[in-house]
């Protein structure tokens, strides 16, 4: 049972160009196994005349039914027992939950370290930690926060100062404090990483430079970003502009930025290449779709972005539909040397286009559900 996610997960080269084949075998035995257990996902498959004989190419995965991820802020599918479960950061008030099955997390474990390996962030030399993100509490379930921690695991962690603290029910940032643990390893002789959401980092090193403050790093420090801008989309700068800070205050290298995206509905690590392009690993797809007729659309053009992966069991999130506009370029344009395609997130869309589409799919599952009840 699942023999092919496991064939999946286990391709040695995370970035192996020859995975077609296996990838549309897990792609049909994780469709089979939601249709089987959750009633709503077959209700929406049944809708769009998808069944298991739906798939035998590769291209074939674009009939998979596309779930929003809007969807799973206001509905909790379900089709296993979950292990452990994950929610998204809530910042417009909803939140998504997913559930992962035991199986699904060791196929997440050694997709985690085979892609580290390849971008080299695992070291044995202890560092010091500053999380720019939230401190683990038993109240926060959020995914970002587990992923954040989980990174302070790529080497032996010798402190962990957090940003974001607890207190009186919320969460307050602390860049005072930040600065002052930073002030004060100035002189220490294990190199420092950074972790966490950008934006909260980018603010720190604007006020550093404000205030005249620069702080060399020492040698293998790094500075890694995830979790994107949130409500700070405003206020994102540019890499260059980020990069360029980034030397200026910390002494940092670009080379020693690493960028990772993902999401909570698609828990596939992508981390960016040596040259900043998020390459797809081979656990998962891309397919760049039409903002209105939702049809695949070409390499080099603007789309809605739809991320595919057999990965997770408990939950039916096998093909999503995210809010984000990208782009997927070719890998021979990136010249990193890896040759899987690389996605390019350029902005997000009206959040109206995606409540249209989560909505058409939450009248699906009601008419499913006055079905059953007959």
């Amino acid at each position: 049972m699942k023999k092919y996610r496991r064939s999946l997960f286990s391709v040695k080269n995370p970035y192996d160009t020859q995975s077609d084949t296996v990838f549309i075998s897990a792609v049909r035995e994780n469709f089979c196994y939601h249709y089987t257990h959750c009633q709503e996902y077959r209700t929406i498959a049944e809708h769009f005349n998808v069944d298991a004989n739906s798939f035998h190419s590769i291209d074939d995965i674009a009939r998979l039914p596309c779930l929003p991820t809007l969807l799973f802020k206001r509905h909790r599918l379900k089709s296993a027992q979950t292990l452990i479960r994950a929610t998204s950061s809530g910042t417009s008030g909803n939140y998504s939950e997913i559930g992962f099955d035991i199986g699904g997390l060791l196929c997440a474990l050694k997709m985690s370290c085979k892609i580290m390996r390849k971008r080299q962030l695992f070291s044995l030399i202890p560092c010091h930690y500053i999380v720019m993100g939230y401190k683990p509490h038993r109240s926060n379930h959020t995914a970002v926060t587990k992923t954040a921690f989980g990174a302070t695991l790529f080497a032996p962690a010798i402190s962990r100062k957090y940003i974001l603290n607890y207190k009186n029910g919320t969460y307050t940032p602390d860049f005072d404090g930040i600065l002052s643990t930073l002030k004060n390893l100035s002189n220490a002789i294990f190199p420092i990483r950074f972790m966490g959401f950008p934006s909260y980092t980018f603010f720190l090193m604007k006020m550093m430079e404000e205030q005249g403050i620069h702080i060399p790093l020492k040698k293998g420090s790094k500075i890694m970003l995830g979790g994107g801008w949130k409500q700070f989309y405003a206020e994102q700068a540019n890499k260059a502009t980020f990069y360029n800070l980034a030397e200026k205050v910390f002494g940092i290298k670009d080379y020693d930025i690493v960028e990772f995206f993902g999401a909570v509905e698609h828990p596939i690590l992508y981390c960016d290449c040596p040259n900043h392009h998020f390459h797809v690993p081979a656990y998962s797809r891309v397919i760049i779709r039409d903002i209105d007729t939702l049809k695949p659309v070409p390499e080099g053009t603007v789309g809605l972005v739809n991320l595919i992966t057999p990965m997770i069991c408990a939950t039916p999130i096998l093909s999503v539909m995210t809010d984000d506009l990208g782009i997927l370029h070719s890998g021979s344009q990136c010249g990193c040397g890896i040759q899987t395609p690389y996605l390019e997130i350029i902005g997000r869309v009206a959040p109206t286009d995606i409540k249209t589409c989560a909505a058409g799919a939450a009248d699906m599952l009601k008419r499913g559900e006055t079905n059953d009840s007959i």
